[in-house]
């Protein structure tokens, strides 16, 4: 609906008994505002359609005061500047812009494209595509290709939008249940399977169990979750396309609890404790950083901006995390951001470094902290001390029998 103003004196009720001060037709007289969608063009007036509204807000808002409290009048004002707000905000905001050449089919969003590299393949036929002339169509959420004739055949649902309903591993190995459960049909395009002249020859996918066409598993590899969860094992096994294209999606997603899955991987695998004790210290190094200006102008948190999970809990991993530990490529990184961040705490800034312990075993001037090799703390206060005389005192920490004193002190008095 378009606003348009006028001439307060151009625009008067008709007579009395047709309009009354308090109807609609006569506020908006009052205010200058038609209705009328075709009557003028915007900018009639010289002014916006927004300078207009605005206009018309001050002169609802002065209409207002100079009515009496509790009329009928002031209602109906106090209504229609709620709606005039509301037509302004929307103005300002703008519509959505509509996605323009996209066309959308099985949760896809495809958007015209050409020739970009030699050696594409639609997706659905598995024919080349050649796109200099006639273009190809592209999912720009899960890449999925395919040519313009095969686009109203697809069967294949968008593998974006099953990891954003269910972002989830199957966490058995390989569950095969056989071509008799899938009468002896593709699991995705249904086409006949059997290992006989005439038939399409069955291709199982490791990841989810199922067999599938030539058509539909292009024997690609891809590495198992449930394998590396449960084994170690990081292997690339033969996947169908959509498999592929999901884990592709779920690389990056840290949903993976491995002390909930699989808890006996940290006794096996020496470098995934080195990773969570990395995690659990750079955990202890984020209160400082929380609490410090100089930390938050330098923004010392985004070293792990890639991994931003890191700095949330010391627990889940993504399958990423994992082929990166396994491949040496994690420690190394882990290891640069925790000696940033100790040479934050421990030497370049006073505030961080003010913050320390001392050893109230000792007594010695050194500054420690907790997140130290050589440190540990109070489970009841988080008072830090030495390792070596925290264990002298049979981890009983002084600070806890003090107060512990002090209130039997206190009941007895």
């Amino acid at each position: 609906m378009k606003y348009n103003i006028l001439n307060n004196k151009d625009k008067e009720p008709k007579t009395e008994s047709v309009c009354s001060e308090e109807s609609e037709e006569f506020i908006d007289a009052e205010l200058g505002l038609s209705e009328d969608h075709f009557s003028r063009p915007e900018g009639y007036f010289g002014y916006s359609a927004t300078e207009e509204l605005e206009m018309a807000i001050e002169n609802c808002k002065d209409m207002i005061l100079e009515t009496s409290e509790k009329s009928e009048k002031r209602k109906k004002l106090v209504m229609k500047l709620i709606q005039l707000r509301l037509k302004l905000q929307e103005i300002k905001e703008g519509e959505p812009v509509p996605e323009t050449d996209v066309k959308v089919v099985m949760g896809h969003k495809f958007e015209l494209r050409h020739m970009e590299r030699s050696h594409q393949y639609c997706d659905k036929c598995c024919k080349v595509i050649w796109g200099v002339l006639n273009g190809w169509l592209h999912c720009k959420n899960c890449s999925f290709k395919c040519h313009n004739k095969c686009f109203s055949f697809l069967t294949r649902t968008c593998a974006y939008l099953k990891v954003t309903e269910n972002p989830s591993y199957i966490m058995d190995i390989c569950p095969e249940v056989g071509l008799a459960s899938q009468c002896y049909k593709c699991a995705e395009c249904k086409r006949k399977l059997l290992n006989k002249e005439g038939y399409h020859s069955p291709r199982i996918c490791d990841y989810n169990g199922h067999y599938y066409c030539s058509f539909c598993h292009w024997n690609s590899q891809s590495i198992i979750p449930a394998r590396v969860i449960h084994n170690w094992d990081f292997e690339p096994r033969k996947v169908c396309r959509a498999s592929l294209q999901f884990l592709r999606l779920m690389k990056r997603k840290p949903i993976l609890n491995l002390k909930e899955l699989n808890p006996m991987l940290f006794s096996f695998v020496e470098d995934l404790n080195k990773v969570k004790k990395l995690r659990e210290e750079i955990l202890l190094m984020k209160k400082y950083f929380l609490s410090c200006h100089v930390a938050s102008q330098g923004k010392l948190l985004l070293q792990l901006k890639t991994r931003q999970h890191f700095v949330e809990n010391a627990d889940v991993y993504s399958i990423k995390d994992l082929i990166d530990l396994h491949s040496g490529v994690l420690i190394e990184y882990l290891q640069n951001v925790y000696s940033i961040f100790t040479g934050h705490i421990t030497k370049e800034c006073e505030g961080c470094r003010g913050k320390g312990f001392i050893c109230e075993v000792c007594k010695e001037d050194e500054v420690i902290f907790p997140f130290e090799d050589r440190t540990s703390s109070c489970t009841q206060c988080y008072t830090v001390f030495h390792k070596e005389c925290y264990m002298k005192r049979k981890s009983c920490c002084p600070k806890c029998e003090r107060r512990a004193k002090q209130n039997s002190q206190c009941k007895n008095v």
